[in-house]
């Protein structure tokens, strides 16, 4: 992962209160070259800094506005083989590996309650697969962010917040 300096944290403020700020608008405010900006932003991006836009929209648009959150127990050994099942299935969005008594927690979306049974069967049966427990996503009640973070990394970084 990069070391961000001052300029970079600047820049990643501005995109995240308005991910469609132009690299014009960035270097007039920043008081920089247009070309600098965009230096800075090829290198932000060729270093994993910024992740997948696909985020950028809800699956509710496309026609899939039930989010669960599927935990999912596994035999371990056979993990990597699961993994790459699990990233067969559409309607999983997004999955993380835990530590604890759970080994993955998966964020699918369906069209609706039976979906999301017929989505859970699919899962219970890839094989390795010993359980699962299914909880339905209520609200999103704090969105993904990042600017407490980049508040932080500014304060460590010896700049102001």
């Amino acid at each position: 992962m990069a070391t961000l300096d001052r300029t970079d944290l600047d820049i990643l403020e501005m995109l995240s209160a308005d991910p469609r700020t132009t690299v014009v608008a960035m270097a007039e405010k920043l008081r920089l070259s247009r070309n600098t900006i965009q230096a800075r932003m090829a290198r932000l991006e060729g270093t994993g800094v910024f992740l997948p836009y696909e985020r950028a929209f809800s699956p509710a648009v496309l026609g899939y506005p039930l989010q669960a959150f599927v935990s999912i127990g596994v035999r371990q050994t056979e993990l990597p083989r699961i993994i790459a099942e699990l990233a067969r299935v559409p309607e999983v969005v997004q999955a993380h590996g835990l530590s604890g008594s759970i080994d993955l927690l998966a964020l699918v979306a369906c069209r609706d309650a039976r979906h999301l049974f017929d989505t859970d069967a699919r899962i219970l049966s890839i094989d390795g697969v010993e359980r699962t427990e299914t909880s339905l996503a209520m609200g999103e009640v704090i969105p993904f962010r990042v600017g407490g973070l980049m508040g932080l990394a500014r304060r460590e970084a010896g700049g102001t917040a």
